[in-house]
């Protein structure tokens, strides 16, 4: 105990005696680029990694897919049948299967050549961000983009490349809210039909105490599986992104 309390009380010490910390060096190159030592990135990349969820949710499918299947389980009826975890682990595999073209893209262009040395940090964040904004706007309704361009009190953009981040994500999240909540209509139209078919034949027959919900639950599921409604509900929101 005593020799690690005179450890702990000399570490300090030897790390003040030392009058500058290399992890914290620049070093400015001839063309005047700065250049940040391998301890500074690795700090930035852990930061950058706190963000990740965030920029999962607004700046990916992923927002779009998790909500359709959350409706289409409340449709069902089938209370946590499938689990929040496997709705989570299906949207994020879907997610990967939908923006594969964007991360190989981002990755060839930006963080290839970071890597190599050819491209400095900056240059190489604005690149590897271009194929995300260029898929965002494709999802993006102009009225939302408007929207969010005048509460910004900005004039106006000239082109699609220089509009912000900062203006281009909440109206890319709006457009996706709107673009889900299409999609969980139309999913459960047919599943309200089937309800209150089971209701009206329950009600006929005197039938009043009995919840139409456990009547119609098998009727629903067995529709579902006929007609490979996980398939079907896959595709469309694959597809989606595509038109």
């Amino acid at each position: 105990m005593n020799l690690l309390r005179i450890a702990l009380f000399l570490l300090p010490g030897a790390t003040w005696a030392d009058p500058g910390l290399s992890a914290f060096s620049v070093t400015t190159g001839a063309d005047g680029s700065q250049t940040y030592t391998l301890s500074i990135q690795i700090l930035a990349l852990m930061t950058a990694l706190t963000l990740l969820p965030a920029a999962l949710m607004m700046m990916t499918s992923f927002t779009r897919i998790i909500i359709v299947l959350a409706i289409l389980r409340l449709a069902l009826g089938t209370g946590q049948a499938p689990t929040n975890q496997i709705l989570i682990g299906l949207a994020l595999f879907l997610t990967l299967f939908i923006m594969a073209p964007v991360f190989e893209r981002s990755y060839q262009d930006a963080v290839q050549p970071y890597m190599s040395g050819r491209l400095q940090a900056e240059p190489a964040l604005q690149k590897a961000v271009t194929p995300f904004k260029e898929f965002m706007l494709r999802q993006t309704r102009d009225g939302d983009l408007a929207l969010f361009t005048r509460l910004s009190g900005r004039d106006g953009v000239e082109s699609e490349q220089d509009v912000p981040l900062t203006l281009l994500m909440p109206a890319f999240i709006t457009s996706e809210l709107k673009t889900a909540f299409q999609i969980g209509f139309l999913l459960f139209i047919p599943f309200l039909v089937i309800d209150l078919v089971v209701a009206s034949v329950l009600m006929a027959m005197g039938m009043m105490m009995l919840s139409p919900l456990v009547i119609s639950l098998p009727f629903k599921i067995m529709l579902f599986v006929l007609v490979d409604g996980w398939a079907l509900v896959v595709g469309t929101l694959a597809s989606s992104f595509y038109t």
